[in-house]
């Protein structure tokens, strides 16, 4: 039987001995830290920390440690969360026309490399659902047609919700999912949605966005991975990753690296995610990689 391991994150008002706090009580209910990180915000003036631990003492329960901490926290007026390290969250992903994030997250998941339980692939599409099929994993078709009334959108958002709902979904991954949520969509599933996209915007905004790159000219080209808010592709950043391009390559080449940066930066920001290495910091994110 695996000896019983959580990851402890928090963030609280940036005062002295708060470390020592944390550290003090692991000690006195018999845990060992395995690796810990911290950062102190000056401009916020937020202190951030994730501590990544194991119960070496029998009888030593998670309720327990719950209850105890409290206090700890309440004390030092913390904002705080105990997450069972074995545990692998359960994910729903959602796809439109364009696989490449898709096909990367299903293989990292298969091959063992994301610590996730894929529960249900959801697309206004049927174009992917051998794909879900060869995975063995449902496959929900819900179509929302072009220039849909705000009604028929409502109601194919709860469709969706219904299916997250249903697999106990813990986050929720467009994997380049090419509808706007609502904002009641985007407030359902606040904290645990995640986004990927080029980072042309807001200047290439639209159909074929690499090809208007390559129409400029540019020489960098990058992905931004953040939460899903109701400000369209504005909520708080999680990863981001850029390649170099040049005069040579066409639009063709330009979308391909792209998609391969897309694939990477997504990935990365899953993982963050599900090792629980995230803390928001008002409009930011904190990354304890």
């Amino acid at each position: 039987m695996a000896t019983p391991e959580y990851i402890l994150t928090l963030s609280c008002p940036d005062q002295r001995g708060i470390v020592h706090s944390v550290s003090g009580f692991l000690t006195q209910h018999g845990c060992n830290i395995i690796d810990s990180a911290q950062f102190g915000d000056a401009q916020s003036q937020l202190f951030f920390m994730r501590v990544h631990f194991s119960v070496d003492e029998a009888g030593i329960q998670e309720a327990q440690l719950r209850a105890d901490f409290s206090q700890v926290a309440e004390t030092l007026s913390m904002q705080w969360q105990l997450h069972d390290a074995h545990h692998k969250p359960r994910v729903v992903l959602m796809v439109s026309k364009i696989g490449h994030c898709l096909n990367d997250l299903l293989f990292r998941y298969k091959s063992g490399l994301l610590p996730v339980e894929i529960k249900a692939i959801i697309s206004n599409h049927s174009d992917f659902y051998q794909l879900a099929a060869s995975y063995n994993i449902p496959f929900h078709h819900l179509p929302l047609a072009t220039g849909a009334s705000a009604e028929a959108k409502r109601q194919q958002e709860q469709k969706v919700l219904e299916v997250i709902a249903a697999n106990q979904a813990e986050l929720v991954v467009l994997a380049r999912y090419m509808q706007i949520l609502s904002n009641e969509m985007c407030e359902a599933l606040s904290g645990r949605a995640i986004n990927i996209h080029h980072s042309f915007l807001p200047s290439f905004k639209g159909a074929k966005p690499y090809y208007q790159a390559h129409d400029r000219g540019v020489k960098l080209i990058g992905a931004t991975a953040h939460f899903v808010t109701g400000d369209l592709d504005e909520g708080p950043i999680i990863e981001q990753d850029v390649e170099r391009v040049d005069h040579a390559m066409g639009p063709e080449k330009l979308t391909a690296i792209g998609r391969d940066v897309e694939c990477v930066v997504l990935a990365r920001a899953v993982n963050y995610f599900v090792e629980h290495r995230i803390l928001l910091n008002g409009h930011k994110t904190v990354i304890f990689k």
